[in-house]
């Protein structure tokens, strides 16, 4: 069936039902009488060819044909309610918009209290809360608006997003002061033969330089693996263990900085948004600040 033989308002009435689970309730929502709701729903189960929602004792249940077209409805309804909405100014001084942004743990780390501390001063009303995607459901969630931006490594698949490279930052090797290689050139064997420290955000999985290290049929020995850049310094400082990390985070560590023997390519951090908040001032004024911002990997 073609969509312009389906009036459009029945998937309102459709998706108010599946949310409540009860004619009544959906009818208050609607403002609208329940015999109304329930002629909609009649009309739309002709169209579809399917009940849609049977009775039970605890209300209305959806069919598994509802439940498979239900996430595709909300998410068409919100498109629609962002399009027809006009265009307006965003104020920031008076705002008090809730923004949710992904972001990496050591990019949070660093980057997060520039943006935090801009957001106060121009938007002291709004709130913010930062949150960590996994990487294969950022484009998902940016388009379903579970999250309102991403900043993460270049994503597979941006073709349907709008991003903005905001940093390229070389790796280094950092160990802690006194460390028997603190003080002599270090070889792609001399580093390859160290004890690693591992971070990623990732269970499993390969850091950039490991990519690289395999391509010449090489493997570095990782003696921890850690989720969260938090403890870095501290296992450092009182181990001989090595960390690869970006030039602008080791800046900011009491520990020794050594030039990896091996050329990786640099991080590049990139900030996103879907297409469908270009309707939405906040989201496009929040975005264009990061852009804005000095933005390094160094804390402090």
């Amino acid at each position: 069936m073609k969509l312009t033989q389906i009036d459009l308002n029945l998937f309102v009435v459709f998706d108010t039902v599946y949310a409540e689970r009860n004619l009544t309730r959906a009818a208050e929502r609607l403002a609208i009488t329940q015999p109304a709701v329930s002629n909609s729903l009649t009309r739309l189960r002709r169209s579809l060819k399917d009940p849609l929602f049977v009775r039970s004792n605890t209300g209305m249940q959806p069919t598994a044909f509802a439940e498979s077209i239900a996430g595709h409805v909300k998410d068409a309804l919100q498109t629609l309610q962002v399009a027809a909405q006009p265009p307006e100014l965003f104020d920031p001084a008076k705002s008090d918009r809730a923004f949710v942004i992904s972001t990496l743990d050591f990019f949070g780390a660093t980057v997060l209290p520039k943006i935090c501390q801009t957001l106060r001063k121009e938007a002291p009303n709004a709130t913010l809360q930062s949150s960590t995607t996994k990487r294969a459901e950022l484009p998902q969630a940016l388009e379903r608006g579970h999250i309102d931006l991403a900043i993460d490594i270049p994503l597979p698949d941006t073709s349907h997003l709008i991003g903005h490279s905001l940093i390229k930052d070389n790796y280094v090797c950092v160990v802690r002061q006194g460390h028997p290689a603190a003080n002599q050139e270090l070889t792609l064997d001399d580093y390859i033969n160290l004890n690693h420290l591992h971070v990623s955000g990732r269970r499993h999985g390969e850091g950039a330089v490991d990519i690289v290290l395999r391509r010449r049929g090489l493997t570095r020995a990782i003696a921890i693996e850690l989720q969260s850049h938090l403890a870095v310094t501290e296992i450092l400082q009182n181990t001989d263990l090595a960390v690869t990390l970006t030039e602008g985070w080791a800046a900011s560590l009491p520990l020794v900085t050594l030039p990896l023997p091996i050329a990786v390519p640099p991080l590049e951090m990139k900030l996103y948004r879907h297409p469908r908040t270009n309707g939405d001032a906040a989201v496009v004024w929040l975005y264009d600040l990061i852009k804005s911002l000095p933005i390094s990997l160094a804390t402090g």
